[in-house]
C-alpha cells in the first residue's frame, strides 16, 4: 500500500516536471512543442540578440507531394504563414526589419506569395486568430517586400530559422517547398 501511494504521488510530479520543461524558453532555432505525430506540428523559433528576445510560433505543414505556392496556396492571396492559427512573432523591444521599424509587441505574420515578383511579408496586430479568417489589412503594422530565393534544396516542411549575423543583426529565413525568404532584422 505504501509503494502504491508513493507511485501515485511520484508519477504526477514527473509528468508535471516534463510539461514544465517543455514550456520553458529554449533558445534553439527550431523547437517542436508537440510530441504527437501531426501533419502540421506546433513549432517555435526564437533568438536573443543583445537584450532583445524574438519568438515565433507557427504550425509547420509539410508539402506531402503537393504543389504549395501557385497550387494549394494561390499566388496574390494572403496566407497566414503557417497552418491552423495565424503564425505570430513576439518581440520585447523595438526592432528594424529591412530598415523599417516594428515596435515591440506581438504580431500575426501573413504573406502574399507572388509569381515572378517580390512577396509581401505582413506584420499585423491581429495575431490571435484562426488562419486568415479575421485578417484585416487596416490592422497591418508593417509590410515588407522580399524577393524570394530558390534554393537547390527542397524544404518538405515550413521552417522559420533565425541566424545571427553579428551582435546587432539577425536574418529570419522562411523556407518551404522550393522557396526561401530572408528578412534582415536589426536591434
Amino acid at each position: 500500500m505504501k509503494k502504491l501511494l508513493l507511485v501515485l504521488l511520484f508519477v504526477p510530479l514527473v509528468c508535471f516536471g516534463q510539461e514544465m520543461n517543455l514550456n520553458q524558453h529554449n533558445h534553439s532555432e527550431n523547437l517542436s512543442v508537440n510530441s504527437k505525430k501531426t501533419l502540421s506540428p506546433l513549432t517555435q523559433s526564437m533568438i536573443s540578440v543583445k537584450d532583445t528576445h524574438l519568438h515565433i510560433e507557427y504550425s509547420s505543414p509539410s508539402a506531402r507531394n503537393r504543389i504549395i505556392f501557385g497550387g494549394l496556396l494561390a499566388f496574390n492571396d494572403v496566407w497566414q504563414a503557417g497552418a491552423h492559427n495565424a503564425t505570430w512573432i513576439d518581440v520585447d523591444k523595438n526592432i528594424y526589419i529591412d530598415g523599417n521599424l516594428l515596435p515591440k509587441g506581438k504580431y500575426g505574420i501573413f504573406i502574399i506569395p507572388r509569381k515572378d515578383e517580390a512577396w509581401t511579408v505582413i506584420f499585423n496586430s491581429g495575431w490571435n486568430q484562426h488562419g486568415k479568417d479575421e485578417y484585416n489589412e487596416v490592422e497591418d503594422i508593417l509590410r515588407v517586400e522580399v524577393k524570394p530565393l530558390y534554393p537547390s534544396e527542397f524544404s518538405e516542411s515550413l521552417k522559420y530559422i533565425f541566424k545571427k549575423k553579428n551582435k546587432n543583426l539577425v536574418t529570419l529565413s522562411i523556407e518551404w517547398e522550393s522557396y526561401k525568404l530572408e528578412l534582415p532584422i536589426s536591434v
